[in-house]
């Protein structure tokens, strides 16, 4: 017992007396020349160290820094890459023997780093690589690695980390642009293994086009093995201000819980708040990080979003720049789908509504994936307009041109405001069900209208067709025919309609519409056109047919068109459609149906005579 504590004073007398020597005959800042000559020699940078050096072994090992500044390349704006204000750190020593540490403070202060890419390409890391020294490095790189695979601790407990005044500059000579990223605050509070700690943090950026601010606050916990992380109660907030942004600033504030296992590669993140631009959301993010390619899964519920109050709003002189832009761009470059091979992603939405084009949908629910290159859409539901929508769809980009298909459901919809609000085209009205297949290539806007290929059908119920009076329009031309030219139209221009069905195909650009029927207590009307849907150019050619009184579509006085077939035209375009009646066609049924009833006359007086 005595040679033990014999040992341990003879151990603590050479621990003393070492610590003495070295921090009173040992002066750290007698190296200070032959530091800088070093760097000099290896990089050809200069390096300063302003302020006096200090350190301790004993209780800890600890070391002070400050006035620190190393040099950018000749040449260079700004001359300095790195400047440090203050650097401290301590380590209890005694602990380390044990595999535990003890850090008393980790401080770091006034770091600014500036990162230059000059015109010719030359960056402010040229030459920082020093030669020769690539193989020794490897094998103390895998004697490392080896080591470490054995290391465990026993304890980490850290007083306190503080780093202030973060900045990292980015600097382009090429494009003449900068960014800055500025981390104003890190702070961490008493940390050990397998106890949660406080964190918190303030950073700014600002970029050619936009200022970013965010800052944040809450609790971490490492566990023992040094393997799986866990944050709770993770607020933030993050502010966003440029030209291009929906009101010129966006604030977003969130609230997040997260494990991540080191061991497994995995993370989950739990969104438990997240608000922005009048948009609540909550929600689930897994990801599996240990493949090449990243596994997510997210799962969001979201309530109301108004994506057109997103979107900047344009002047007039902006719109017909834009215009100009897209008419320029017609010919440009496929987008790039490459990303589409970088993920393995998952996601499931559900929205209480959505408002785009100034068209609005309910209940959204969604589930899409991407995998391989192809982003599958394996269903979207959604109420519209008193009616459904259902929806599938895959996009394919593994190659150069992408390619697609999709089949597209709509049923018991009510057309009117559902067109006034999408495409500001008052036509028609009536319950309306619609159903679509198709496939094609490319995504360039006329390419695509180019290249879709689909078929479908549709049906509208107990409608009407808007900016025509077809009875009206029959009963003018024939009282003008009579001579009666005082005729005038008063009537509503809208055709009344029980049923309209037709099916369709689209091919090179043109909607062909092969067997359009409608159906009235009045008319039945068939026949069969095109619509363009890039010139957006209309050309119908339809048969009438009287069925019942013309005088007014809710009177029955006047039948003496009842029978005739009547040819009707539609022209013109989507927004202004030019319907017009064959008059000749309408005449000769008018001078067939006068010599009918001469015939009957005769008839009637032949017999007479004949006492028949």
């Amino acid at each position: 017992m005595k040679a033990v504590k014999w040992f341990l004073a003879i151990v603590l007398i050479l621990i003393v007396g070492i610590t003495v020597y070295l921090t009173m005959f040992f002066d750290l800042n007698n190296f200070k020349p032959q530091i800088v000559d070093a760097v000099k020699k290896q990089t050809g940078r200069d390096l300063q160290i302003k302020d006096d050096l200090s350190w301790s072994v004993f209780p800890s090992i600890g070391i002070k820094l400050g006035g620190i500044s190393l040099s950018n390349p000749e040449n260079f704006s700004p001359a300095s890459m790195l400047d440090i204000n203050e650097a401290v750190a301590n380590v209890a020593l005694m602990p380390l023997f044990s595999q535990q540490i003890e850090v008393d403070l980790l401080k770091l202060d006034g770091l600014t780093l500036n990162l230059v890419t000059q015109k010719d390409g030359k960056t402010s890391f040229d030459g920082l690589s020093g030669e020769g020294v690539s193989e020794p490095a490897g094998d103390t790189a895998t004697e490392s690695n080896s080591g470490d695979s054995k290391m465990s601790l026993q304890t980490l407990d850290i007083g306190g980390i503080e780093l202030t005044n973060t900045n990292i500059n980015l600097i382009d000579m090429a494009t003449d642009t900068s960014q800055t990223f500025s981390l104003k605050s890190f702070t961490l509070g008493q940390f050990s293994l397998g106890k949660f700690a406080d964190f918190a943090y303030e950073f700014a950026a600002t970029l050619p086009d936009m200022q970013l601010a965010s800052s944040g606050q809450g609790k971490i916990q490492v566990d023992q093995a040094l393997k799986h992380i866990t944050i709770n109660d993770f607020t933030m907030s993050h502010n966003a201000q440029g030209d291009s942004l929906p009101k010129k600033s966006v604030t977003v504030d969130m609230t997040t819980q997260l494990q991540m296992a080191l061991d497994a590669q995995t993370i989950e993140l739990q969104l438990t708040k997240l608000s922005a631009m009048d948009i609540a959301a909550t929600g689930k993010v897994d990801v599996n990080y240990g493949n090449s390619v990243p596994k997510i899964a997210m799962t969001l519920d979201v309530g109301d979003i108004d994506v057109d109050a997103l979107l900047p709003q344009e002047s007039a002189t902006e719109e017909s720049v834009t215009e100009d832009v897209t008419e320029s761009t017609s010919t440009s470059s496929e987008p790039d789908l490459s990303a589409f091979k970088t993920v393995d992603l998952t996601v499931k939405l559900s929205a209480k509504s959505i408002k785009v084009s100034n068209m609005l949908t309910q209940n959204w629910q969604m589930n899409m994936a991407i995998k391989n290159g192809i982003l599958t859409l394996s269903s979207l539901t959604a109420d519209l307009y008193e009616g459904k929508l259902t929806l599938s769809a895959k996009l394919d980009g593994r190659k150069a041109v992408p390619t697609y298909q999709f089949d597209k459901t709509l049923t018991g919809v009510n057309i009117r405001p559902l067109l006034t609000d999408a495409a500001e085209v008052d036509l028609l009205s009536g319950q309306a069900s619609f159903q679509v297949k198709g496939s094609g290539s490319s995504l360039i806007p006329e390419k695509l209208k180019k290249n879709l290929d689909a078929v479908g059908q549709f049906e509208v119920a107990d409608g009407s067709l808007y900016g025509v009076n077809i009875p009206q329009m029959i009963r003018s031309a024939q009282q003008k025919l009579k001579g009666d030219l005082s005729s005038a139209d008063k009537e509503e221009l809208k055709t009344d309609f029980t049923s309209l069905t037709g099916s369709f195909t689209v091919k090179d650009a043109v909607v062909t519409n092969p067997d359009l029927a409608m159906a009235s207590p009045l008319l039945r009307i068939k026949g069969e056109g095109t619509a363009n849907i890039a010139s957006e150019a209309l050309d119908y050619n339809l048969t009438t047919s009287v069925v019942g009184s013309l005088s007014g579509q809710s009177d029955a006085t006047d039948e003496s068109l009842k029978g005739i077939d009547v040819p009707l035209t539609i022209k013109g375009t989507f927004q202004e459609p030019k319907f017009g009646i064959d008059t000749k066609a309408l005449l000769e049924g008018q001078f067939k149906e006068e010599a009918d009833k001469a015939k009957e006359k005769l008839k009637d007086g032949l017999f007479k005579k004949l006492g028949i």
